[in-house]
Order: structure tokens, then sequence, then C-alpha cells
């Protein structure tokens, strides 16, 4: 089995703001000295896991990313006739094994059922939890603290395995990720543009002037560049060598980064998009990115496609990183929508098999 598998994406996004920043307009990013739209790898790599498709494929199979599992406990506990006090104390002690309480006294919005940083619970865990919950309710007496050892290996849970898990506070249960994600460009210059728009209020039928409402929102349109490397190795180690869950992990994850986009703002655009372009790679070769290809950025003329030149430009610099490295990879397979080349099933197949 060839340790790496590298997909390169290209997708169009029409006028969309699929991911914001801090000011809420479009992400951007400065490359090859011009600006281009960006979209970052968390904000895709969220999009992904808690997509229904990967959701339907991986069922029993994903985590939790959560600061509330304290408050999940507390209020089973007291669902079960655990009294308020004693609730909120053992449901502290099961948080706290997951990181640094967000309060250890300020029991206002039950701050002090929280933890500080996000944990990604395992299903296993999340088992564990549960069990000891019903346990404490069974017998009506705190944890000890072999039961509070509730932290352990991930090896069911597929999103965990891809992406990878950090507790600051516990780094012997930390996961190296399987799938390294990139911030998407555009492979041309990009500019952020500003909707200025207003509503009708319906009921305003007397020929009152002016809007019911008006504002402004940042958008921005263009075809992006899309990388991942995949140690399929490491992803089947995560999973406890578990070759059939493996596969179907793969699977899900192709199934998914070339339907999926991010849900930024879908209802006022609409902006869903399937990947036309797919480059596939495997091989036991030192992974490398192509976004080489786009450090100038892509500028047809005339009648000139944009797509094709992004993947005459893409598959260009594959062949050059060849001609002066060495076969760059074993295998390769080409989705391209355009041609009407290729097929999601074939490359699903290349990939995970």
């Amino acid at each position: 089995m060839s340790r790496f598998v590298q997909l390169h994406l290209l997708t169009s996004y029409p006028p969309s703001n699929l991911n914001r920043d801090d000011t809420g307009r479009p992400k951007t990013a400065l490359v090859g000295d011009a600006n281009r739209l960006r979209v970052s790898s968390q904000s895709q790599k969220r999009a992904w896991r808690t997509s229904e498709g990967f959701e339907a494929a991986l069922a029993g199979n994903l985590g939790t990313r959560t600061k509330r599992m304290g408050k999940e406990v507390f209020d089973a506990l007291k669902a079960g006739g655990i009294d308020e006090k004693n609730a909120r104390e053992w449901a502290r002690l099961v948080a706290r094994q997951f990181g640094k309480p967000k309060s250890e006294k300020n029991t206002e919005n039950d701050a002090d059922l929280e933890i500080e940083q996000l944990a990604h619970f395992s299903p296993e865990e999340k088992e564990a939890i549960q069990a000891l919950t019903q346990a404490l309710i069974a017998r009506k007496d705190k944890p000890t603290d072999d039961e509070l050892k509730l932290l352990g290996q991930p090896r069911r849970a597929v999103d965990i395995a891809m992406f990878g898990r950090m507790l600051a506070d516990a780094a012997e249960h930390n996961m190296e990720a399987a799938v390294q994600v990139a911030h998407a460009i555009t492979v041309h210059k990009a500019a952020v543009e500003d909707d200025y728009f207003s509503a009708v209020d319906d009921l305003n039928t007397k020929g009152d002037t002016g809007a019911g409402h008006i504002g402004e929102r940042g958008y921005g349109a263009g075809l992006f560049y899309l990388y991942l490397c995949i140690d399929r190795e490491l992803l089947a180690k995560n999973l406890g060598g578990d070759a059939a869950l493996t596969h179907r992990a793969l699977a899900a994850l192709v199934d998914t980064v070339t339907k999926v986009s991010p849900t930024g703002m879908q209802n006022s655009f609409a902006s869903r998009a399937y990947a036309g372009y797919v480059l596939a790679e495997k091989g036991n070769q030192q992974p490398r990115s192509l976004v080489q290809a786009f450090l100038k950025p892509v500028k047809p003329h005339g009648d000139e496609s944009m797509f094709d030149k992004a993947v005459d430009a893409l598959e260009a610099r594959c062949k050059n990183f060849d001609a002066v490295y060495g076969a760059c990879a074993d295998g390769r397979f080409t989705l391209n929508v355009e041609k009407a080349q290729g097929s999601l099933q074939a490359l699903t197949a290349f990939v995970a098999d």
C-alpha cells in the first residue's frame, strides 16, 4: 500500500462569503504579490466532518468536539435523581479529566461545568462517561479515582484519526493528524466586493418611502485550489489497524471533499459547488503541493478559459516536478468535469484501495 495520497482540487465558487474574518468579510491572502480569496482549512474540515454524507457514512465512528461535556453529565445526573449539589460536584470531576475548568466556583451559566479549551471526545470516551454516569445514579455515590480515568487513545473516531487531537493537559492522549489540509486560495487575483442591499417591509403598503432594512456584506467569487495530503499508514494506525474502517474513512473523505462546501452564508449566496477538477497521486515519495503553479495568477485572454488555464498550469507543474526530482508519485488519477473525464467512483477506488 502506498503511504501517501495527495489530492489537488479546483473548485469554482460564484459570489459567496464562505469563510469570514473578524469583520465579516471573506478571508484573503497575499500570494505571489496578488491578493487572493482564501478559505481556511479549519472551516473546510468542520464543514466536511459535520456534513450529512460524512456522518451517514461513518455513523458510530465520529467524535464530539465540545467544552460542555460536564453540563451533559450534570443534566443526566439530575435527571437520574441526584441532588443538584452532588450532581454538580461529580460532573465537575468528570469534566476536568479532559481539560482545565473554565471556573472553579462560578456557577453562573454553568461556567464551572465547562472546560477552557475544546476537547474532542471519542465514541469510546463518550460511552465510558455515559456508563459512569449511570453507575453513579445507581449507587448514588461519587466516582472513584480509578473510574475517573476516562481518557483513552481513540481507535474508532475517524475525524480524530484524520484531523488529530491536542489536549494541553494530557499530551499523552494527543493524536497526530493523518490528513493535512491547506488553506484553499483562488488561482487568480481576486477582490472582495461589497453588496449593499435593502429589504422591503411587507406591511408597508401605503407608499411610505424608504426601506424596512438596509445592510452591506462582503463577497467574492473565484476558482480555488485546494491541496490535501493523506498519510494512509498513519490513518490506519490511528484507527487501530482496522482496514475496513480505514477504507470506509477514505471513501467518505473523497466523497466529502469533492462535494461539500463550507457553510458560510449559504442561505444568502447558495454557493454550493462540486470540484471541477481533481488530480490524485499515490506513492511513498515525500509529498509536495502544486501551489507553485499559481504563484503567477492565472489570467485568461480573449476567449480563453480560466478553468482550462488553471488545469494546464497544474498539470505542467506536476510534470516539471517529475522532470527535476524524478517521479513524485507511483500512480495518478484525474477527474475533469469540463471534459467529462473520470468518475467519482473511480477516484474513490484509486484513493481507498
